[in-house]
């Protein structure tokens, strides 16, 4: 077995956790929400939601990962062998994820590469908006197999930058972090300050932060709260059980979740700010929507080609913002195919270098699939099932396994294994993990079933024909959760051939014993026993 890595500081895991966590989501999901929610209304609720929820998910995971020292499946059978199929579960979904993700991270690449085009659209905002689907030829729906050259050559780039961010695992991705994460806060903030220069901002950054109190009311405020705290922190995804995994023993994962939380939700607020003044500049306030690929691909190059006069100037914005996109998009493609790596390298003993080449050549060639002309329909379908069914099941299941099947209290005392003067209370932690999570959870889960079956009749979207909905959504669910049984039938086979599963218990130690090792350890005692019968007849 190879000697497990660790992060070379304290400092390299939270902005690795920070990068992972910090994705397109804050820039153009958590924006459109707060637009659609009354700005600080969305935004007092988002806080709540991340207090009782996010942070002591996100605690649980690292924590839990940090002592079993193994990614998400190996963690959720340590935890308890009848739970492994969980971690199966986050480590699939994770990787149908990343099939899609890379691609949304392939036009954002596509769409910097081409944003020297808004110099001659100035003032233009039709010709603007139809950039991007000029450019991907995307039929936004079920037809068309063809995928544009230069689509496919910012697909290759991607997976390549994906790769080599985490060849060497935590210590590749290590030395990536220092950069990525603090290059899109700087472009942020360039962003936001030409953003307020702007005629109007004010009156919607006064949107942003002044609240709505008649908004409460509204019960899919609080739905879209909780999904978006539930997306954002990376969690139920395999990813912090990875990184957690690479923690030391001196880790303090009570402080570092909360620094990691707090982070997320600041460069989220930063970017509420990008839009809002940036949108409200130009007359377009009105035009953002939580749908992300639409606000960043369609409506926001709008925005850019209204900002000034000067069209090259235009230009240089609209790079600055895309470039900013890539720096967001490619932490959270590379984390997600970290947590899928470790989790398979760990319960099969392979080399991680050798399983994360394997994910992102098989995750490459699915995500052809998304980069075709019905490739922006397919990832609608597939990312609607992968995050507002798969995700939400996956963390009430994490949730009841953690807080009702297992002793919490040790959970509680790692979290707090470090702490000196912040001491998490168990109060804190088993309200949350036990009741309110799985709670809010199922009632996410309920409303979005009342919706796609209550107010859309089973049908997605009547732009998709059932059998793709079927294809792209359930099927891709029932193998989600079936990926846990029938890896257990590939370990059966597997132990016949001498296979050994890691022994695996939170008071005890973990026993890494290699196929191998356990053949030489199986003749050795065999030879011993040879030798003494032979003593005996002599």
């Amino acid at each position: 077995m190879e000697k497990r890595g660790q992060w070379s500081s304290r400092f390299t895991f939270i902005l690795a956790a920070i990068g992972s966590a910090v994705g397109l989501g804050n820039a153009w999901r958590f924006p459109g929400l707060a637009a659609k929610h009354g700005g600080a209304t969305f935004l007092i609720v988002y806080l709540l939601a991340m207090v009782v929820m996010g942070i002591p998910l996100l605690m649980m995971e690292i924590s839990v990962s940090r002592k079993f020292r193994k990614g998400a499946i190996e963690s959720m059978r340590g935890i308890n062998k009848k739970f492994e199929p969980i971690g199966w579960a986050a480590t699939s979904n994770a990787f149908v994820i990343v099939c899609y993700y890379s691609v949304v991270f392939a036009w954002v690449i596509l769409m910097f590469v081409n944003s020297w085009q808004f110099a001659g659209m100035t003032g233009n905002s039709e010709k603007a908006s139809g950039l991007f689907m000029q450019l991907t030829q995307t039929t936004g729906k079920i037809e068309g197999t063809m995928i544009p050259g230069e689509v496919l050559v910012c697909l290759l780039i991607a997976w390549g930058l994906i790769f080599f961010c985490i060849r060497n695992g935590a210590s590749s991705v290590g030395k990536v972090v220092k950069f990525t994460v603090f290059a899109p806060v700087i472009l942020l903030v360039i962003m936001a300050v030409k953003g307020c220069s702007m005629n109007g901002a004010g009156e919607c950054l006064k949107i942003l932060f002044v609240p709505d109190m008649s908004a409460f009311s509204d019960p899919s405020l609080w739905v879209d709260a909780v999904g978006q705290v539930f997306y954002s922190l990376s969690i139920m995804m395999a990813i912090m059980f990875a990184y957690g995994s690479y923690l030391g023993d001196d880790a303090n994962v009570a402080i570092d979740a909360v620094i990691i939380a707090f982070s997320d939700m600041a460069i989220s607020v930063l970017s509420g700010i990008v839009m809002f003044s940036t949108m409200g500049g130009t007359g377009m306030l009105d035009k953002i929507t939580d749908s992300g690929v639409v606000t960043a691909f369609i409506v926001y190059p709008q925005a850019i080609v209204n900002l000034t006069n000067i069209g090259w100037l235009n230009a240089v914005f609209g790079a600055v913002f895309y470039l900013m996109l890539i720096t967001l998009a490619i932490d959270s493609a590379f984390s997600i195919v970290e947590g899928v790596s470790a989790a398979v390298s760990d319960k099969f003993h392979l080399k991680p270098k050798t399983v994360t080449i394997a994910t992102c050549s098989i995750c490459g060639i699915i995500s052809l699939l998304f980069c075709s002309q019905a490739g922006l329909a397919w990832l609608d379908i597939v990312d609607n099932w992968t995050n507002q069914i798969n995700l939400i099941i996956i963390g009430v299941a994490e949730c009841l396994a953690v807080g009702w099947a297992f002793d919490l209290h040790k959970v509680h005392n790692e979290i707090n294994r470090n702490t000196h003067k912040f001491k998490v209370p168990y109060w804190w932690v088993a309200s949350s993990i036990k009741i309110v999570s799985p709670l809010l959870l199922a009632g996410l889960f309920a409303w979005n079933m009342v919706v796609l079956f209550g107010k859309k009749g089973g049908s997605y979207s009547d732009d998709y024909v059932m059998w793709a909905q079927i294809a792209g959504g359930w099927a891709v669910s029932g193998l989600v959760f079936l990926s846990g049984f029938i890896a257990k039938i590939v370990i059966k086979h597997k132990k016949k051939n001498g296979f050994i599963e890691d022994e695996i218990s939170w008071d005890g130690n973990t026993s890494a014993v290699s196929a191998v090792s356990a053949k030489s350890v199986t003749a050795s005692s065999s030879s011993r026993k040879s030798s003494k019968k032979r003593k005996k007849r002599k």
